[in-house]
């Protein structure tokens, strides 16, 4: 309740009581609260900084909050097929480093890592806390340990969807995961060049499932044509590996 008086002040020998009333949805019964003006202090805005400096360090603060829930964000959108792997992956070390540097302002006894900083303010983005833990956006990774395992997949995305194609499953539902995920495995190889002929083949055909409904399949042309840049890119990604 909002009360005013006309004398715009309280007297000093009266003692004013504001009541608010509060009702209860399952009785219906007033429920009465008091409040002593006698202590004008208990009505005070409350500041969190008293000078520049502590102004700062809340703002420091606040800016580590926003880019840890951006990041979760992120993750999820990509997670959503929302995001392209290009701008997911650019936006991504771009927010790192921001966390990053965010970090180093407010790291203190109190908060000595970044998990420590989420779990002080009740930050609950497991998504992103990887993410950070793990220092590169999940479409980039180390191949020194998993090369083999990278050529292995995109290999066997190949042949996968090539027999697809030929034992006629042409609707986009039946293809696009697999395609999908053969453009981000070549995306994570750093040893495949990004002007890599196979791998623009590869996004050209995703452009194109993405103009299509679950439902909707390829023609006789369209499947044709799809064998035939599939067989050239994983010919052509062999080469590539010398």
């Amino acid at each position: 309740a909002v009360v005013s008086t006309q004398s715009g002040h309280y007297g000093r020998d009266t003692n004013y009581i504001l009541s608010s009333y509060m009702y209860s949805a399952s009785s219906g019964r007033r429920h009465e609260r008091r409040y002593d003006t006698n202590r004008p202090e208990l009505y005070e805005e409350v500041k969190l900084f008293r000078n520049a400096r502590e102004r700062e360090k809340y703002d420091n603060m606040a800016d580590l909050f926003a880019l840890i829930q951006t990041l979760q964000c992120l993750e999820k959108a990509y997670i959503k097929d929302a995001v392209t792997a290009k701008e997911y992956t650019d936006a991504c070390a771009k927010l790192l480093a921001q966390i990053s540097a965010a970090f180093n302002l407010v790291k203190s006894s109190n908060y000595h890592d970044i998990p420590a900083f989420m779990r002080e303010f009740h930050l609950d983005c497991p998504a992103a806390l990887q993410r950070i833990e793990e220092g590169k956006p999940i479409t980039v990774q180390d191949n020194q340990g998993n090369i083999s395992k990278s050529i292995a997949d995109v290999i066997s995305l190949y042949i996968t969807l090539c027999d697809k194609l030929q034992m006629d499953m042409r609707a986009k539902d039946e293809l696009y995961t697999d395609l999908k995920c053969l453009a981000d495995v070549l995306d994570r190889m750093s040893s495949i060049p990004p002007d890599f002929e196979g791998k623009q083949k590869i996004y050209h055909w995703v452009s194109e499932l993405d103009k299509l409904s679950a439902a909707d399949t390829l023609d006789e042309e369209q499947v044709r044509q799809m064998v035939f840049d599939l067989e050239s890119s994983r010919e052509a990604f062999v080469r590539t590996l010398g």
